[in-house]
């Protein structure tokens, strides 16, 4: 079948932009042709700095016919029906319908429509234009003089050529002729921009490929990083080195070569005096270079690793001077910023925090760092870290914003505190804290251990969680600007990582207070403040309208009603936060294997709030439910579930009282006075279990009702003739309902 080949050759395409513009255009192509029905047997997509190409095989030469039978009116209709009917069916004349009977509708016109199927190219020559007029890149570029008509093409940079051919592997293809603002389709694409500018004709994928290749352009961005790596592993060997591994960095340097030639270039030992993170982050950020490392030792050699697009004359002398030229300068600017930076200790840079906004409504850095430090210090037992060293560490956690080094690599941020902290002597906890409070940024990232630097990292997410949910700026669908789903991931991770046992209630409770009075009272404060101004003032006696007094009267009611508000406002949104926490544990366990029902068993508890004894009720009640006795146990609930539902909403009712025991020993069947029994036993075992955190122990002790549940239901009828006795049987099943309540909420079990 033949087979499609479309290049989009343009300027340079940012390196960041390319994959995801390749796999974009390959599910334009193929959905739109889909949609019209040409299916196809598979597709790739490509990227080079310079170009986007796309091969789809197996797609057919033309569409399939369409027969469609449509229902017209009845014979005899109105003329203005049948001039309608004719028109949307694409009749000449009603003579070119067929006339079917209907034993209740009677006779009625039919239009048979026959359409052949358009010929691929024509469909290709349709949707192509389309498609490169609305490109989805993030950001784009108008050019050339704006037509009348559409205005100029917008690309990410300006396009140069449109290469498209369609046609079997037996003929030659023809060339899908299509224009997108003045750039025609052909069969020409060019390659490299320096070693080999000249066009170059194509046919099909298959001798597309080596021709670029000839033409010193690697078409596979894959094969391009290959090449790279195993180059730069090559050269550092043989020099005793060995390559600092960069997937980041490696995919980039691979979109910005189309014929990747690895070079070596050194600098001046005296650089290493500077952090080697420091180092590395210099050479990656300004050059996107590749750092080298002694292996005998561990420490970064003073060598790099550069990519040219060139395979020069001189054998790379050229490029590799002026690539350490440059290295050179970045290194002596990083240098200065490190001796700079360490003239001056952390506390004293944190007035500068007062200048840096953190949010509007939610204050400066300092005044934040002020909020971190407090809750820092009231964690700290909790964690069994020293108070005063976490809120040491709080206070100089930010510090490192202000510094020189910061300010150029922010990626920096927290390492260089850390770094700034042991150099100015600080406790070696403290160092670490201010440093590690960022952690863990993300499901890979490593959860910090030391007391100290878990009190400031569940501090400073808190702290941000409480802050934007207090003033209402949430996540809403896809969006979260401020991190906040990364956040609460956090904090999850650091309680279940290192088993701490928090009530989050507890824990919102005071950021909660503190963010409402900063950011909700601000214009309620300097109301307070005005009046205290007045009473104070020499003239308050001559005030009339309205008098001080009726002022400060005014005040203090309205602070009543106001503070009573804000209270209701905060709680609503404090359990919103605990909703938050909720989903976003269940996207954790999900990812760890748990299923999402127990987690809203356990978690619709009232007052279930502590992370860690969530997820060992939750790990408990899945082993439970796995045994044959839970699962039996879950269906005796569902069925008592099920009739009590029925039984209350006939009987407008709940049957929520305890069961009368004496009606039990005067009227039960023996299997009645049995589950009785044991309930009651298993209902008290559970309870005292759970209070212990013995949740192995709460399932083992329901565990029991399981044979008593069964008999019940098998030689007790609920729904018995004497009123008293159906009652208490309800009353019966209703605490066996409220039994299992006790390790979790059933009604939410799936399965």
């Amino acid at each position: 079948m033949p087979d499609l080949l479309l290049e989009l050759f343009s300027e340079e395409i940012p390196a960041r932009m390319q994959r995801r513009a390749a796999e974009d255009l390959k599910k334009l192509v193929t959905d739109a042709l889909v949609e019209r029905g040409f299916l196809y047997e598979g597709a790739q997509a490509f990227s080079t700095p310079r170009r986007l190409a796309l091969t789809i095989m197996g797609l057919p030469v033309k569409g399939k016919d369409v027969r469609e039978e449509r229902k017209g009116p009845r014979v005899g209709s109105p003329d203005a029906a049948i001039q309608g009917f004719l028109k949307g069916a694409g009749l000449a004349s009603i003579d070119q319908a067929r006339i079917e009977s209907d034993p209740k509708k009677g006779e009625f016109y039919v239009a048979v429509i026959e359409k052949p199927g358009r010929a691929t190219t024509d469909v290709l020559a349709e949707i192509l234009p389309q498609i490169v007029r609305s490109f989805p890149w993030p950001k784009s570029m108008r050019w050339g003089a704006a037509s009348a008509e559409a205005g100029s093409l917008r690309w990410v940079r300006p396009l140069q050529s449109i290469l498209c051919t369609f046609g079997p592997e037996t003929e030659d293809p023809e060339v899908v002729r299509f224009e997108v603002d003045g750039v025609s389709s052909g069969d020409a694409t060019s390659g490299h921009r320096f070693l080999a500018p000249d066009p170059i004709r194509v046919r099909r994928f298959d001798d597309y490929v080596p021709a670029l290749e000839r033409a010193k352009v690697v078409l596979d961005a894959d094969r391009r990083k290959d090449m790279i790596l195993h180059d730069a592993k090559d050269l550092a060997f043989a020099q005793g080195l060995e390559l600092v591994e960069d997937e980041g960095l490696l995919e980039e340097v691979a979109g910005l070569v189309e014929w990747p030639v690895v070079l070596m270039g050194s600098f001046d030992e005296a650089f290493l005096d500077i952090p080697p993170e420091v180092v590395r982050t210099t050479i990656r950020a300004n050059q996107k270079c590749f750092v080298l490392r002694d292996p005998a030792t561990g420490r970064l050699a003073n060598r790099f690793i550069l990519v040219s697009n060139l395979v020069a004359a001189d054998g790379g002398k050229t490029i590799v001077g002026g690539n350490e030229r440059v290295v050179r300068a970045r290194l002596s600017d990083a240098k200065f910023f490190w001796e700079t930076d360490q003239k001056v200790k952390l506390e004293e840079r944190l007035e500068k925090l007062e200048s840096i906004v953190f949010h509007e409504k939610l204050g400066t850095q300092y005044e934040r760092v002020e909020r971190i430090a407090a809750l820092s210090r009231e964690l700290a037992p909790v964690v069994a870290a020293d108070p005063a060293l976490a809120e040491r560490a709080a206070r100089l956690a930010k510090a490192d914003l202000v510094t020189e080094m910061v300010g150029e690599f922010p990626e920096l941020q927290g390492l260089m505190g850390r770094y700034y902290a042991t150099l100015q002597g600080e406790n070696p906890s403290v160092a670490a804290a201010i440093e590690e409070h960022y952690k863990p940024l993300g499901p890979s990232d490593r959860v910090p251990t030391d007391p100290v630097s878990v009190a400031v990292a569940l501090a400073d997410k808190i702290d941000t969680l409480v802050g934007f949910w207090a003033i209402d700026e949430k996540p809403t669908g896809s969006k979260d600007p401020y991190a906040l789903r990364r956040a609460a991931l956090g904090v999850i991770r650091l309680v279940l990582e290192n088993n701490l046992k928090l009530s989050l209630t507890s824990l919102f409770a005071k950021p909660f207070a503190r963010t409402a009075s900063s950011a909700l009272f601000a214009e309620f404060l300097k109301a307070k403040e005005l009046i205290e101004a007045i009473e104070q003032s020499p003239f308050a006696p001559v005030v009339e309208h309205p008098s001080v007094s009726e002022l400060a009267g005014i005040f203090r009611q309205r602070q009543i009603a106001e503070a009573e508000k804000l209270a209701r406002i905060m709680h609503v949104r404090a359990l919103d936060l605990l909703s938050f926490f909720a989903d976003r544990l269940k996207v954790y366990l999900r990812d760890q294997g748990a299923r999402h029902d127990l987690i809203d068993a356990v978690f619709s508890l009232e007052g279930q709030d502590d992370l860690l004894m969530i997820v060992r009720r939750v790990e408990a009640l899945g082993r439970f439910l796995d045994t044959e006795d839970g699962a039996n146990l879950l269906a005796g609930y569902r069925r008592a579930a099920n009739i009590l539902r029925i039984e209350e909403k006939k009987d407008g009712r709940a049957y929520d009282e305890a069961p009368d025991l004496q009606i039990v020993n005067d009227h039960g069947l023996i299997e009645e006075k049995a589950l009785a029994v044991v309930l009651h036993q298993a209902r008290q075992e559970a309870a005292t279990a759970v209070e212990s955190e013995d949740f192995e122990g709460a399932m083992r002790a329901l565990s029991r009702l399981r044979q008593p549940v069964d008999a019940f239901f098998d030689k007790v009828t609920v729904n018995a003739e004497d009123p008293a006795v159906r009652a208490n049987r309800l009353r019966l099943l209703n605490s066996f309902r409220e039994a299992t309540r006790t390790v979790a909420d059933f009604s939410r079990i799936e399965g």
